[in-house]
C-alpha cells in the first residue's frame, strides 16, 4: 500500500497529476481542490494516497490532505460512489462542507457534485450519517481537532479497521499525549488501539 508521494510535479491535467519520485512518474488521479492546492508544475509536491485496485487495473488516487482521503474512503462505502463519483463530491465541496450535509442531512448540497443524482444524494448523506458520528462543524473547530502527520495517518489507519472519526481522533490524541510529537506511526496506532480498548 502506498500512504503518500513525495516528489516533483511533473504535469496536470483536469482530474489528474503526474509526481516524479525518483525518476519515476506516477500518475495520480485528484479532485479539481487537491489539484488547485497542489502547487505549481516543477516544484515540490506530496499527497496523500489511497491505492484502487481492481481485476483489470491498479490506480493511485491522491489528496492534498488526510482528511479529504478519509472522506474519499467514507464515500466509496456507499453503494453507488465509485471513486470518480467520490471525487467529484471532493472537487465540489470541501471536508467540512461535507461533514455539514451528512450531519444536517443535507442531500441537496451533496447534489451539487457532477454525477450525483438525488436518489445517491439522499443515499449517501443517510449511510454517512452514522458512520460519521459527530463532526466538528466550523473551520475553527475543525482546526483544533485535526491532527497532521503520523496521528493523521494513525487516524486514517483506525477509520480503516471501522472506527468511527471522533473515537479515532480521541484514542489517537490521547497517545500522542502520552508519546508527545515525534511520535512514530507504528507507535501511534497500537497504543492508540489500547486506548480504545479500555
Amino acid at each position: 500500500m502506498i500512504a503518500h508521494l513525495k516528489g516533483r510535479l511533473e504535469s496536470t491535467g483536469i482530474d489528474y497529476a503526474v509526481i516524479d519520485v525518483g525518476g519515476v512518474g506516477y500518475l495520480i488521479g485528484a479532485s479539481a481542490r487537491t489539484l488547485a492546492a497542489i502547487g505549481p508544475v516543477g516544484e515540490a509536491a506530496m499527497l496523500h494516497t489511497e491505492m484502487l485496485v481492481s481485476e483489470d487495473s491498479i490506480r493511485l488516487v491522491g489528496f492534498a490532505r488526510a482528511e479529504e482521503r478519509d472522506w474519499f474512503r467514507l464515500l466509496t462505502g456507499v453503494q453507488g460512489v465509485g471513486s470518480r463519483v467520490a471525487l467529484a463530491i471532493l472537487s465540489a465541496l470541501d471536508t467540512a462542507e461535507i461533514a455539514r450535509a451528512v450531519s444536517a442531512q443535507d442531500k441537496a448540497m451533496v447534489a451539487r457534485a457532477n454525477g450525483v443524482g438525488p436518489k445517491l444524494a439522499e443515499r449517501i448523506v443517510r449511510e454517512l450519517k452514522d458512520k460519521v458520528g459527530t463532526v466538528a462543524l466550523g473551520p475553527a473547530a475543525a482546526a483544533q481537532v485535526m491532527p497532521v502527520g503520523a496521528a493523521a495517518d494513525a487516524v486514517s489507519a483506525l477509520l480503516n479497521l471501522g472506527f468511527r472519526p471522533a473515537e479515532a481522533a480521541s484514542a489517537v490524541g490521547a497517545a500522542e499525549e502520552d508519546l508527545g510529537p515525534s511520535a512514530t506511526l507504528d507507535a501511534l496506532v497500537r497504543l492508540a488501539l489500547r486506548k480504545a480498548a479500555k
